[in-house]
């Protein structure tokens, strides 16, 4: 568990699994505040390092306000409870929007770090970027992890880029999903600042991630199996190769099966036929995932502990 300051506010725990937690709706369309903070809870137990609000996975583009700060408060109430690292999404295209974000961020003290996207669409080079995030750390209330996810954003950056991000003070880590294990990604992981962590972002590339140096995940597909994913991160830290391997191949076909469909809305659907969450419902422009899609996920569950005996 991440340990707390005099003045509450937590310590930068970046190592091990981290699970983005879906924003659970009630049937009538309202946030189901129970259902997450039970979903918090449930992926704590399993040994989940922390959680991460408003993140992709929580549809934080699909919520309003007062949504927004439901979410927060009840992941930040159940970190306090149990000592766990807060991750917030934050941020936005524009440097001055991107400030104001963070600054609300003093709301929640509970609060590690703030995962901030590279900027989308208005596609700055590397050098704006670079003065974006510079500008950003130095009025945070929170350190940053920088979410690298081009093929959202449109802005590819290389190993020297997120070298020269990782160098900034108060930037602490990278959520690097760029859609597969690439050479930036071994150049990184060989030259990392001191002091800055890789955390892998892409589900279905964990287990190489980890193997490569990666401090550890922020995954969706942790919401199930979550142990196992916590294994795996266990499993290549002690250097139990032939473990991590059985593991990570396995946990890649989960994974795989999870990201069928737009995201969150397997792990939704799957969440629902478990009965963790009251609807598998998401919001437009996103639909709900496919009976085909969900069923191949519990098939997956049901045959993992058999596959890892």
């Amino acid at each position: 568990m991440a340990g707390t300051t005099a003045d509450n506010a937590p310590a930068v725990a970046l190592h091990g699994i981290h699970v983005p937690l879906v924003t659970p709706f009630a049937r009538t369309g309202e946030i189901a505040a129970e259902a997450l903070e039970a979903l918090a809870h449930d992926v704590l137990d399993g040994g989940a390092t922390g959680i991460v609000a408003l993140g992709t996975t929580g549809e934080a583009a699909c919520l309003d306000g007062a949504e927004r700060d439901l979410v927060t408060g009840v992941c930040a109430r159940v970190c306090r409870e149990r000592g766990a690292m807060l991750t917030v999404g934050a941020g936005a295209a524009g440097t001055r929007a991107a400030e104001a974000s963070l600054a609300g961020l003093a709301r929640w003290p509970r609060t590690g770090a703030a995962l901030v996207t590279v900027p989308s669409f208005v596609r700055p080079s590397a050098a704006g970027v670079l003065a974006h995030f510079g500008r950003l750390a130095e009025v945070s209330p929170v350190p940053l992890v920088v979410y690298h996810v081009p093929y959202r954003t449109g802005q590819p950056l290389d190993a020297a880029a997120l070298r020269a991000l990782g160098s900034l003070p108060r930037v602490v880590g990278v959520k690097y999903s760029a859609g597969g294990l690439d050479q930036d990604a071994v150049e990184l992981l060989g030259d990392r600042p001191a002091g800055f962590h890789v955390l892998a972002g892409d589900d279905v590339y964990v287990s190489p991630m980890l193997a490569l140096g990666a401090s550890g995940g922020i995954l969706a597909s942790a919401h199930l199996a979550t142990e196992r994913f916590v294994e795996l991160a266990a499993a290549w830290a002690a250097g139990d190769v032939v473990r991590a391997r059985a593991l990570g191949h396995v946990l890649a076909g989960l994974s795989s099966a999870v990201f069928a469909e737009p995201n969150p809305a397997v792990v939704k659907g799957v969440l629902h036929a478990l009965g963790r969450i009251p609807s598998p419902d998401v919001r437009l422009p996103l639909l709900p995932a496919s009976e085909a899609a969900v069923a191949s996920v519990l098939e997956r569950l049901a045959a993992l502990e058999a596959a890892l005996a």
